[in-house]
């Protein structure tokens, strides 16, 4: 193999993949995530990978686009979303070390976005943090090869799929291959590599905790590019992931409180807000939205009427499912 990305394991990163590799031998031989689990994930993974790009729109929002519900939002952003839910939902299909595979994710992901989706660019190209430029990528004209040589680094290395599947999402990130949409790309071809290596991953929202540490997330890029140097973004990403692994419990699961319970007891269709205080025999607003409704709504069991305005008047909900 003629072609190897720099990088260095340090012992956090021995230690990183330890921790995760203890953790996920734990949850393999805990029972399967019940499906709304893996909903609720999903819809977390996208908007996490959306939102670092600038998509405003909220969980709940995308949840109504994936029932195929009607969202006043700006176009685009919906547009963005319907994207990644197509995307993600295709995963299965793709092999990380193919071309092709890559190039028609890509024009998964940027469709009615971009001219020039599902090929590479042809122009330069920089990583903008504000109005200060941050990285700019090697010439449109490497492009093709240097993708090339990563993706059969990619299909020949022997490395820990942790690493691997880090290292890949460096190297892409600096190679900037598309005119756009290389952030969520990266993101998404990690992973994939690491559902390939474990199905469990199919299911862990690690786009979400990048979403929350987006700071360090380019700061890691940064000090890969200036040390030439990998392993502070491979760091950076096996934090996040064993985050997400340490979060991915059974306890994870929606767990219906009782107070929670009371409510999806006592819901009979549509119901105003007022009208389930009343039900519940509830004054203080307060006490009902922290420890009976916004529990409820994040668990995925029940749902607004006007997700995509979430304080107007005319706001019900109902059971979902």
């Amino acid at each position: 193999m003629s072609y190897q990305p720099p990088f260095s394991i340090t012992p956090q990163i021995i230690d990183l993949i330890a921790q995760i590799s203890e953790k996920l031998g734990r949850l393999s031989v805990q029972p399967v995530y019940d499906l709304r689990l893996r909903r609720v994930n999903r819809i977390r993974t996208i908007q996490g990978s959306l939102a670092i790009e600038g998509n405003t729109l909220s969980e709940q929002q995308i949840t109504a686009i994936l029932d195929g519900k009607v969202v006043i939002a700006p176009p685009r952003e919906v547009q963005e979303v319907k994207n990644a839910i197509f995307a993600y939902d295709q995963m299965n299909q793709w092999q990380s070390h193919l071309e092709s595979d890559l190039l028609q994710a890509h024009e998964v992901l940027m469709a009615g976005l971009l001219d020039e989706y599902g090929v590479y660019r042809q122009g330069g190209v920089g990583v903008m943090k504000g109005k200060e430029l941050v990285h700019m990528a090697p010439p449109a004209g490497r492009v093709a090869l240097l993708m090339a040589d990563l993706l059969q680094w990619v299909q020949g290395a022997e490395y820990h799929p942790l690493i691997m599947s880090s290292v890949f999402h460096y190297e892409f990130e600096f190679i900037h291959p598309f005119a756009d949409g290389n952030g969520r790309m990266g993101r998404l071809w990690q992973s994939l590599m690491l559902q390939q290596w474990n199905p469990l991953f199919a299911d862990m929202p690690i786009e979400s905790l990048v979403y929350q540490h987006q700071e360090d997330y380019y700061y890691a890029l940064q000090q890969s590019t200036k040390h030439s140097d990998s392993a502070p973004f491979i760091q950076f990403m096996l934090e996040r992931i064993l985050d997400t692994v340490s979060q991915a419990t059974p306890q994870e699961a929606p767990q219906v409180t009782p107070q929670v319970k009371l409510l999806l007891d006592g819901m009979k269709g549509v119901m105003s807000r007022d009208e389930l205080q009343s039900m519940l025999g509830l004054q203080d607003r307060k006490s009902f939205r922290e420890r009976y409704l916004k529990p409820a709504l994040e668990a995925g069991m029940i749902e607004m009427t006007h997700p995509d305005k979430p304080n107007s008047k005319l706001q019900k909900y109902r059971k979902k499912g």
